[in-house]
Formats: C-alpha cells, structure tokens, sequence
C-alpha cells in the first residue's frame, strides 16, 4: 500500500480586477504534471475576499459578457452597499460575489490528469475594482 502525499503549491499573477476571469486549468495541470502524483484530489484556493474559484467553458462570450452581465443583475458595483460606507471603499459588491461563487474548489485526478468535462476550465475571477497581485494555493493529496 502506498502512502498518501500532500503537495502545496502555488501561483501569482496579476489580475485587472472588475471580473478578470483567467484561466488557471494549464498552470494546474503543469503543478499535478511536476507533483508525480497519478491519483487523487487537488484543492484550489484562492486567496482573498474579493476572489472566486469555479470551472466554466472559458470562452470570449461567457467570459468576458455573460458573466459580467448575470453580476451586474445580482451585485451591481454601482450599488452604495453598507461594507462601502463602513470602510470608505467601493468593492462592496466584489465581496458578495466572491460569497457567490466562493473561494476554493476540488478536482479528482486519475492517471496524472484532471477528471474534467471537454469544455471545463478551472478559472480564478477577480471582483475587486482595482489591479491586484493575486495569489492561488493549490494543495495535492494523492498516491
């Protein structure tokens, strides 16, 4: 019997902020390619209050509309929310939709690769509205 391992990683990059969906699926595949693990789950988690974790088809009109569109419905920016009168800011809404989507999310892996549908990509969302350096943990258990 083999035993399991846990192998923390992790990526930086910069974002755009406003919805800034980046495709992360590649850099996760390349990090389970270097961990030599062939079987388990990995943990992907975002760090940060204004972020998100999901999977979708990443493609220009889900992207870079669809998805902008059904937030705006849901938690416009140009809403005066408490968060913003407590703080001074202007990201109340960046914080309700990183508590929609969440933070973090898990994927199996069998035979060194990622169980995900054909048109499924694992993608990091910035609600903030400014530029940030932002910062992924990806966390493997496996044998």
């Amino acid at each position: 019997m083999r035993s399991i391992q846990i192998i923390t990683e992790s990526i930086q990059f910069q974002t755009d902020g406003s919805n800034h969906i980046i495709d992360i699926t590649p850099e996760i595949g390349q990090l389970l390619t270097e961990s030599e693990l062939t079987e388990g789950n990995v943990l992907i988690s975002a760090i940060g209050s204004t972020t998100g974790i999901t999977s979708l088809e990443y493609e220009p009109g889900l992207v870079k509309r669809d998805v902008a569109e059904m937030f705006d419905l849901i938690a416009p920016y140009s809403k005066n929310y408490r968060h913003n009168l407590t703080w001074g800011d202007d990201n109340g809404a960046a914080h309700l939709r990183s508590a929609l989507i969440g933070t973090s999310m898990t994927i199996p892996f069998v035979d060194g690769g990622l169980i995900l549908g054909t048109w499924q990509q694992i993608v990091f969302m910035d609600f903030d509205t400014r530029p940030r350096t932002r910062k992924v943990v990806v966390q493997f258990m496996g044998q």
